[in-house]
């Protein structure tokens, strides 16, 4: 359907309006707010299809994480916050959290304690980290 999706600058408010493909860029619209004319066209974000295979070349390209500070918990987890978008997929509720708890600046050491199931029964030093004894 062409639905436009505009900005009112009298009003400050964004409104979608209904015009056909004919009356686009002919016919002037205004706000149904405030019936200003000023009107600002919003330009939607475009999501772009990629294959499976394209998606982990982008990935392992290393320039990728040029901007992450290792030693920045929020760096951390604004990457991860990338990776996990650019994946693609459903990613399980822990991955959701230990972003969230980067992004607050929360350290990987304190999350690691919180969660030791996560680092597979080691420590980020290489030691147990506690799990059942045989």
């Amino acid at each position: 359907m062409p639905y436009y999706d505009y900005f009112c600058p009298t009003c400050q408010k964004r409104v979608t309006i209904f015009q056909s493909y004919a009356d686009y860029g002919v016919k002037p619209v205004a706000c149904p707010e405030c019936k200003s004319r000023k009107l600002k066209r919003q330009i939607n974000r475009v999501r772009v299809m990629k294959s499976e295979e394209r998606r982990l070349d982008d990935l392992s390209d290393p320039s990728w994480l040029g901007d992450v500070d290792e030693n920045d918990p929020r760096s951390l987890g604004r990457a991860m916050r990338r990776m996990g978008q650019e994946l693609g997929e459903d990613l399980p509720p822990e991955f959701d959290e230990i972003t969230r708890r980067l992004e607050s600046g929360e350290p990987p050491e304190s999350i690691e304690k919180d969660m030791p199931e996560l680092a597979g029964g080691e420590g980020m030093d290489g030691t147990e980290t506690g799990g059942e004894e045989d």
